[in-house]
């Protein structure tokens, strides 16, 4: 739902920034902005599934490594 602010007759610049910025604080839509800023995206099954299997494997090589001596 947008919101809707007019300038009044005779109102000052100064006051009508004032007054938009306290209704949109009021509106909540400042939360909402901040709080999506820095969202990630999920996973999807496909790339999880790809990078557990890359989890996988990496940790089959240190673990031969290891064995072998080469790492510690």
């Amino acid at each position: 739902m947008p919101l809707i602010v007019t300038k009044k007759q005779k109102e000052s610049t100064g006051a009508f920034l004032r007054r938009f910025s306290r209704v949109v604080q009021q509106s909540g839509i400042l939360m909402r902005v901040r709080a999506f800023r820095y969202r990630t995206r999920s996973a999807s099954p496909r790339i999880e599934k790809k990078n557990a299997i890359h989890r996988m494997t990496r940790r089959k090589e240190t673990d031969k490594l290891r064995k072998l001596g080469k790492i510690e």
